[in-house]
């Protein structure tokens, strides 16, 4: 079966149009710039072209400022146009609604590896509703890769040891492809996948039939297992900040600053601890570099906020625990 061959991919995003509304308008503006310049050198050479018995040099002729100023003028005024029409774009394809669905996402050589809220995990498809905007917090085990989803017209950096974001509200469900735009190894052109947009009730059944338990309760787990809570509790004695409403509140350092607990935040606490010292807290926290891996630490973000929610995982014993997770004591029980 031959395939239809257009110009530009399917729009199936809600900022698909807008980029190409933008694409199209720069487009226009060069090349009719470009042709302008063609025609009038062209035109000039014919015009002004040396002939034989005119080799007198011509007078001096007037200056127009008046055209100087047309000609700098113009161009600026196009030129700021396209400048705040990008800008507004731009904005618009970088800041997620509130309500948007967080998705997690972890590029290694050479595959997407994708995590939902409810515990579903992935590897090369990822599957979201359509109609529902969604986030996704990006970081790559080992290079910089790029994800690239091109009928959503989203292309976002994922680095190594630093968290990125991005976000997209599909319009019409599909399987839409999806790449990896930044050269990652020597398996690079491997390293594709696609996004499965579904129906609202398509989607739910997928996530009820493909249920494994909360990413959030896999965080807790993961909290359990390195006995977090031992330092971190609510309790008066605690040798460390408490975990509950950590996740984005302001956290005042001993150096003075004052900082946002966010996802890149809490990452570098788990593995650079003393970097960012809490007030009133003495460097004591080692670091767990090389013990905890980057799908646990996206777990653990995502139990730290569903505590600050104030919502409550079920509990561990309901699902297999790992087999060094210590006895929950008082302080855990304080969650």
């Amino acid at each position: 079966m031959s395939e239809q061959i257009s110009i530009l991919p399917s729009a199936a995003s809600t900022t698909a149009a807008s980029v190409d509304r933008i694409a199209l308008f720069l487009f226009a503006v060069c090349f009719s710039v470009g042709l302008l310049i063609a025609v009038l050198l062209i035109g000039f050479c014919i015009y002004y072209r040396r002939r034989p018995g005119n080799d007198v040099t011509p007078p001096a002729t007037r200056q127009s400022h008046l055209l100087e100023w047309f000609w700098t003028l113009t161009p600026l005024a196009i030129f700021l146009f396209m400048f705040a029409w990008g800008g507004v774009v731009y904005f618009s394809a970088f800041s997620p609604p509130a309500d948007a669905m967080p998705l997690y996402v972890v590029g290694k050589q050479w595959m997407w590896k994708f995590q939902h809220p409810e515990g579903q995990r992935e590897i090369a498809t990822l599957h979201v509703p359509a109609g529902r905007p969604v986030k996704l917090v990006m970081i790559s085990e080992d290079v910089i890769h790029s994800f690239f989803v091109p009928a959503f017209r989203l292309h976002m950096d994922v680095l190594p040891q630093r968290y990125t974001s991005a976000w997209f509200q599909a319009t019409k469900p599909g399987t839409y492809h999806l790449f990896c735009s930044q050269y990652c190894g020597t398996n690079h052109s491997g390293m594709i996948g696609k996004v499965v947009v579904l129906e609202p009730a398509e989607y739910q059944a997928w996530l009820t039939y493909s249920a494994e338990g909360s990413l959030a309760l896999q965080g807790r787990q993961a909290v359990l297992k390195y006995r977090c809570l031992s330092c971190h509790g609510a309790n008066a004695t605690a040798r460390a900040p408490s975990l509950e409403e950590l996740f984005g509140s302001r956290v005042p350092l001993r150096d003075g600053r004052v900082v946002t607990a966010d996802d890149n935040y809490i990452r570098e606490s788990i593995f650079r601890p003393g970097a960012k010292v809490v007030a009133g807290h003495m460097d004591i926290m080692p670091s767990f570099s090389g013990q905890v891996g980057e799908e646990e630490v996206i777990a653990i973000i995502a139990y730290l906020r569903s505590l600050a929610r104030g919502e409550t995982p079920p509990r561990v014993e309901n699902f297999p625990a790992p087999t060094t997770t210590p006895p929950i004591n008082s302080t855990e029980s304080q969650l």
